[in-house]
């Protein structure tokens, strides 16, 4: 509770009582989520740990909630870190939330994967209609020659 002073007031002794709510325990504690926030966002991306080749292009704007699609070295497919089978690639898809075959999919596979199966996933997408597709790889120096069996850096889409 509160008091005021307030001129009127006949006893100088007696302060009148206001009815206020203290909003400065409320004010810390939304800081202290936006803080948390703030430093669990970049965290929340796709954490399946692949080998991405490196790539000397220049880095394109990621869109804010992107959809990930995963090759992994044993041939396995992830949409963002839900495994699914190749001929349920499409359907999982369809079943995302927010997801348009306008929308760009970003496909991630590691160094180790054959050629011939990265176009595999890349034709059961584009028989599925989603023909937008980005490869995400490493961010490379120019005119170095990527290291065979360096172990990979943090993507960077």
């Amino acid at each position: 509770m509160g008091a005021s002073i307030a001129d009127n007031d006949v006893d100088d002794d007696d302060f009148s009582e206001t009815h206020e709510i203290n909003v400065t325990p409320f004010i810390d504690v939304m800081l202290v989520l936006l803080i948390i926030f703030m430093v669990a966002a970049p965290l929340s991306t796709v954490d399946l740990p692949i080998d991405l080749p490196t790539s000397t292009s220049t880095p394109q704007k990621k869109p804010d909630k992107p959809t990930y699609v995963t090759i992994k070295p044993d041939l396995s497919v992830a949409i963002g870190e839900t495994f699914v089978k190749r001929v349920e690639l499409v359907g999982a898809l369809d079943n995302t939330a927010d997801m348009s075959r306008d929308k760009y999919i970003f496909l991630r596979a590691d160094r180790a994967v054959p050629y011939g199966e990265l176009m595999e996933v890349l034709e059961f997408l584009n028989k599925g209609g989603y023909s937008r597709v980005k490869l995400v790889t490493l961010e490379g120096v120019p005119g170095a020659a990527p290291p065979q069996d360096a172990p990979a850096a943090a993507p960077k889409p």
